[in-house]
């Protein structure tokens, strides 16, 4: 049970959760991980960002509709509410596996970013201290951790709006630039849809992971002041500016690049500032990479830690974890979280390239996974509420089914990925073994 003196703070303010996150979504999944989607399919990936968005807008708005009928309680308990302690106790240890595999990910390629300034610091030093610098930043109070990531998270999306209008400067001829000829790229090299157009679904599965981290908001409603009232008005701007976020950098950057011309070690976004003239293109662009990785392992730590705290007050996770510091921050479980962060910088060092495959895939389907939790959830709660939501999810309930579909299609195409074979064979491992465990945890409950 929960204690007074367990109670997270109230100190979340609508423009801190809206970047919170937007810093878990906007990351390396745009910045570099654009280059690998347009590359499957072309101009028209376009089509994969909209589809996943259009998914990602209904999971969002069932978290809304819950967050105004169940008041101070976030998505897991949402789940919790609706299937038990078992499935909310599966999905989150999922949940935080995910979050610190993303951890390490993240915090490992702001070290390989801060290479290019320090080429003779190894690259486990320079994770390690960016990893220090995370874990330093989740040890402020909650309003001082959504201010630092407030900032965090500004300077990505603002230069991606300076992105935007650069680009569109160059479409359209205000700027000149001779490599580039109106609107020929969308229709030359193959077309819009160059490789099929069956090869959007492939790039659904980067896609996914990009936009993996949008549930963080479900997480943030403990910690949110008026969280019931707020949250409708803040996932319905959140998802306009994701979705607007990633289209129209994709749209300018298949404007202005052949699909096929793309470089697989250069951010796209790099060739496009180069093609300005700007000067300090790369060290600016460094720059901006290093804080969106280091943004991203930021929310990623928040989530896991937050998500920690709940499973210790609702008996699902050692209650050492349930712990606060004098200002709430839940301390122990950061602590755990500073470790497993610790050890898998060392295994990075150990073996980086081998594990960055093990690790990528694994956000993706655990996202997924969470999403049809969530919208099952939605549609069976909806049933009982015990109150009148003051927000209601649109098409109730084709909507929520059609798209619990669509996230279980994606689910199986990861499944039968050959690439990402060895990494959904441990998260289905790691599914398995919590769902046993979960029937010896809660078996004198059944």
């Amino acid at each position: 049970m929960k204690s007074s003196g367990d109670s997270l703070q109230k100190k979340l303010r609508p423009r801190h959760i809206s970047f919170m996150a937007m810093g878990g979504v906007i990351g390396t999944g745009i910045f570099k991980g654009s280059s690998e989607t347009i590359s499957l399919a072309g101009p028209g990936v376009i089509f994969s960002y909209v589809f996943a968005g259009l998914l990602l807008l209904v999971v969002m708005g069932a978290i809304a509709e819950m967050a105004t009928v169940y008041t101070n309680k976030n998505m897991k308990e949402f789940i919790r509410e609706a299937y038990g302690e078992r499935l909310s106790f599966v999905v989150g240890w999922l949940y935080c596996f995910m979050w610190l595999a993303v951890c390490i990910i993240e915090v490992i390629a702001a070290g390989s970013f801060l290479q290019y300034w320090l080429p003779g610091v190894p690259l486990w030093v320079l994770s390690l201290a960016s990893a220090a610098f995370i874990v330093l930043i989740n040890t402020m109070n909650v309003r001082g951790y959504g201010e630092m990531e407030f900032w965090l998270a500004g300077i990505k999306i603002f230069m991606i709006i300076v992105f935007i209008v650069l680009g569109a400067c160059i479409l359209i001829g205000i700027i000149p630039d001779p490599q580039v000829h109106g609107l020929k790229n969308y229709t030359e090299h193959g077309g819009i849809f160059p490789n099929g157009w069956t090869a959007i679904f492939s790039a659904l599965l980067v896609v996914m992971f990009s936009y993996g981290g949008s549930e963080l908001i479900g997480l943030t409603l403990t910690e949110a002041e008026n969280a019931d009232k707020i949250l409708p008005k803040v996932v319905k701007n959140f998802i306009l500016r994701v979705i607007l976020f990633y289209t129209l950098p994709i749209l300018i950057i298949c404007g202005l690049i052949p699909w096929n011309q793309l470089s697989g070690n250069t951010s796209p976004f790099v060739q496009v500032l180069s093609s300005t003239g700007l000067q300090g293109a790369a060290h600016l662009m460094n720059f901006i990479l290093v804080t969106a990785v280091l943004s991203a392992a930021n929310s990623g730590i928040y989530g896991a830690t937050r998500m920690l705290h709940s499973m210790a007050s609702d008996g699902e996770a050692p209650s050492r974890l349930r712990k606060l510091s004098r200002s709430g921050v839940p301390m122990n479980s950061l602590i755990f979280c500073a470790v497993v962060l610790l050890v898998g910088s060392m295994l990075a060092y150990i073996s980086q390239e081998g594990l960055f495959r093990l690790l990528m895939a694994v956000p993706g389907f655990v996202v997924i996974l969470v999403w049809i939790c969530i919208c099952l959830s939605q549609l069976k709660l909806r049933k009982q509420y015990p109150k009148e939501p003051g927000f209601k999810v649109w098409g109730f309930p084709y909507i929520t089914v059609l798209t619990i579909a669509a996230l279980t299609v994606i689910a199986v195409l990861f499944v039968v990925d050959a690439q990402n074979r060895i990494s959904i064979s441990v998260c289905i491992a790691l599914v398995i073994f919590l769902s046993i465990w979960s029937v010896f945890k809660f078996k004198k409950k059944a």
